[in-house]
């Protein structure tokens, strides 16, 4: 399938590995071209490598930021401008806070989850809506979790500031439907990124298993039996920004492998 995608440019945060690094494939890989950022310079040169490589060469510009610094959005989407003359697609993600109980967190734990799990969308929209508007393709896509659907124990930060990404998107999703940007949520469940392979090793490290078993163990509960791969995020990112999703807005989608109980 076609979606419409070559010429287009997407500006995809926290690229440099994981679900973002997996978001950008998808997209450079039906033509794409990308703006990626992330923390770590040397990571996310290897990223823009792995793509190109995957792509025949697909072209990736890189930016080196904390999504979370207030000026963080105002030089991605500057340099957007500069190095392209327009913007397409922006994908919204970011590392989640830390786990934590409501009692274990302070003001300061709040401010800083707030800072990189809202505020950074916030900002990132805001400077990005006049070059998504004038698109004639304009798509945000967000990358969030199946915790606004379902919490989970012990991410206390995490449930409560998603869930206000959810919040932000469907209203955003009906304040701009007017001028054909669509808003719309990407819900990945239990997916094999970096960090699930720390806490499965870690797990397997503490209990005496191997890691391919602690890895079998984690997909038990899930309906398909597995686990997912970031691949298997990225298709929906790059459907969801493609000219086919064109009539899909304010929605919230699970990749979760049936994992989430809800009717809804």
């Amino acid at each position: 399938m076609d979606l419409g995608l070559s010429g287009r440019v997407a500006l995809v945060t926290a690229a440099s590995r994981g679900l973002g690094l997996a978001s950008a494939k998808a997209l450079a890989a039906d033509g794409a071209s990308l703006l990626i950022c992330a923390r770590g310079p040397l990571r996310l040169d290897e990223a823009a490598r792995e793509i190109r490589s995957a792509t025949s060469g697909a072209r990736v510009e890189t930016m080196t930021l904390d999504v979370s610094a207030p000026d963080a959005a105002s030089q991605l989407v500057g340099q957007a401008r500069d190095k392209f003359g327009r913007l397409d697609v922006l994908v919204n993600n970011a590392g989640g806070p830390p786990p934590g109980s409501f009692a274990s967190v302070g003001d300061a734990d709040w401010e800083k989850a707030f800072q990189i799990t809202l505020m950074s969308v916030v900002r990132l929209v805001r400077e990005a809506l006049p070059l998504l508007q004038a698109s004639g393709q304009g798509r945000i896509v967000n990358l969030v979790s199946t915790s606004v659907k379902q919490p989970i124990d012990g991410l206390i930060l995490s449930n409560a500031l998603r869930a206000a990404v959810i919040g932000l998107a469907k209203t955003l999703s009906k304040e701009i439907g007017g001028s054909g940007v669509t808003v719309n949520n990407v819900l990945p469940g239990i997916i094999l990124t970096d960090r699930q392979r720390e806490l499965r090793g870690a797990d397997a490290a503490r209990r005496g298993i191997s890691f391919e078993q602690a890895i079998e163990e984690a997909g038990h509960g899930v309906p398909l039996g597995r686990i997912g791969q970031p691949e298997e995020v990225g298709a929906l990112v790059a459907f969801l920004a493609s000219k086919q999703a064109s009539y899909i807005t304010g929605t919230s989608i699970q990749v979760d492998g049936g994992m989430v109980v809800g009717i809804m």
